[in-house]
């Protein structure tokens, strides 16, 4: 009778090995998932406005974060220097204020300190930009 060590080491390998192997992997994509905050940003949100702002709760950068922004009164994220006229605005953001500023910032709240960015034309990329927000805002 022969004995097949290559045969005996495949069911060994297969057995033995693969399984907690399969097992690690769905561990580390689940981990992984986990790490992601929130839904991905729309490639209009990067392209806009990621380079001031982040989705981020208590991370400001050159622009506040915009975690939370729909429903919270312009100027007033604890952390962030805003300029006076944002703060004295008396707006809360909404979908429809959110769609006008992002339009034309300096319409909205003259003195702001959005420069250089001018604004979006497209109202559908104004959408899914304010889509976006709603859902990092969890509204």
């Amino acid at each position: 009778m022969e004995f097949n060590t290559q045969g005996a080491m495949t069911h060994f390998a297969f057995l033995y090995i693969v399984p907690p192997a399969l097992a690690l992997l769905a561990m580390i994509a689940a981990a992984r998932a986990e790490e992601k905050e929130g839904p991905e940003p729309s490639m209009v949100y990067n392209n806009a406005c990621r380079t001031c702002h982040s989705m981020k709760e208590g991370d400001n950068r050159q622009g506040p974060s915009l975690h939370g922004v729909v429903g919270r009164k312009a100027g007033s994220l604890a952390g962030f220097q805003f300029s006076p006229s944002m703060q004295n605005s008396g707006i809360v953001w909404d979908e429809a204020t959110l769609d006008k500023f992002i339009a034309d910032p300096d319409q909205v709240v003259n003195g702001n300190g959005m420069k250089p960015y001018g604004g979006i034309d497209d109202a559908d990329q104004r959408k899914e930009i304010i889509a976006f927000l709603k859902s990092i805002s969890g509204k």
